[in-house]
């Protein structure tokens, strides 16, 4: 009778223990437990290049300049950038960046040395907000930073509109952000700057400078980007604009070889020109000194992925820039090949060489205006 009793409780006690046991985690099916992020999250980043450099036309020195008394150094050594950058994650939608340029204490400091000094919220892909000095987007080349350029260095269009306040390292407040129109990528950015360069006190007017940047995905398969940049803005009481269109695009013929190419053209009010001359002869309209450049850029990479040698890079750049197209037109035409070699992938270590060969419609004596050929070899670390 007590074996019957015992045989009739085993199913009872076989469910309790299946219940019991299937209450015990399986550490096969346990979601791990993600580990919570700690902030800030710090990221410190540099870049070494230096250059020497060689005049190869006479009486002109390695800046340019012509001397007629038969001066000048024609041949120099110099440190081009040595970059610090700090990059502080201090919240998921927060970072703060730092970037100076140590090699600037061999110049006046006053104005230089501190380049990114700014802080930016990110809503979403949609939306993000900088604030501080920064470069606003205003074409090609502030979406990429000097250790990646694919030439000898920023073209002549770059420096110029920075000295108007349009591209280069300015201060104010931008929103940028990406979505798809249909099917089409496309980006925007949104600008507010002083207009009056990097590490200033205070803004040397009252007025200020707002410039848009649309991007345009035209094709996924050759990275074709169409991009229409405008601005307008005051500068000392008078009106002043800029508009520019590029197009980029990089095409990859197997894995090994490819072909990056960029178009460029810009055009803006000169206002450093206008108050530079005699306020009783210039004309009332700042727009009769006008800015008007151009350029193109091929760049052919081929991908050698050997242990000492990871690829090497042949291009050519011509440049059109014309400072005052209307008044006294003296275009500049710029023609630079470069071949580089890069040792570490990413641009982490590379050696170019080059040409870079000016010409002016007009030779001014004694000034920067005057044809030149320069012989450079550079060589960078980034790290």
């Amino acid at each position: 009778m007590a074996f019957l009793t015992q045989k009739a409780a085993l199913p009872f006690f076989l469910i309790l223990f299946s219940i019991v046991y299937a209450q015990k985690p399986d550490s096969l099916y346990i979601n791990p437990e993600k580990e919570e992020v700690k902030y800030p999250q710090l990221q410190i980043k540099g870049l070494f290049q230096a250059r020497y450099l060689v005049g190869m036309s006479k009486d002109v020195d390695v800046n340019g300049l012509h001397h007629s008394d038969h001066s000048g150094t024609d041949n120099n050594f110099m440190i081009k950038y040595m970059r610090v950058q700090l990059r502080a994650q201090i919240s998921k939608r927060t970072e703060v960046v730092v970037l100076a340029n140590l090699a600037d204490f061999k110049n006046d400091p006053k104005s230089r040395v501190l380049e990114n000094a700014y802080l930016k919220y990110t809503f979403n892909p949609k939306l993000a907000f900088t604030v501080g000095q920064f470069r606003p987007w205003f074409g090609i080349e502030e979406t990429y930073p000097i250790d990646i350029i694919k030439s000898l260095d920023w073209s002549n269009q770059y420096t110029e509109f920075g000295k108007l306040g349009w591209t280069s390292f300015q201060i104010g407040l931008s929103a940028t952000g990406q979505i798809k129109l249909g099917e089409m990528p496309f980006q925007y950015a949104v600008s507010v700057v002083n207009g009056n360069g990097k590490n200033q006190i205070n803004d040397n007017d009252n007025g200020k400078q707002y410039s848009t940047r649309l991007v345009f995905g035209l094709s996924e398969k050759y990275n074709l980007n169409l991009g229409l940049n405008g601005g307008y803005g005051e500068v000392l009481g008078k009106k002043v604009y800029a508009v520019g269109l590029d197009l980029s695009s990089l095409i990859k013929f197997d894995p090994k070889w490819s072909l990056d190419m960029q178009l460029e053209a810009k055009q803006a009010t000169n206002h450093l020109l206008y108050f530079a001359a005699d306020p009783e002869t210039r004309p009332q309209n700042p727009d009769e000194y006008l800015i008007r450049g151009a350029y193109f850029l091929p760049n052919i990479r081929y991908e050698i992925n050997h242990r000492n040698l990871s690829a090497f890079e042949l291009s050519c750049r011509y440049e059109y820039l014309d400072t005052n197209f209307r008044l006294n037109s003296n275009p500049r035409q710029t023609i630079t090949p470069m071949f580089g070699l890069e040792f570490l992938k990413n641009y982490g270590a590379r050696i170019q060489l080059g040409m870079q060969l000016d010409r002016y419609k007009y030779q001014v004596e004694n000034t920067n205006q005057y044809n030149n050929n320069l012989f450079i070899i550079q060589v960078q670390s980034r790290f």
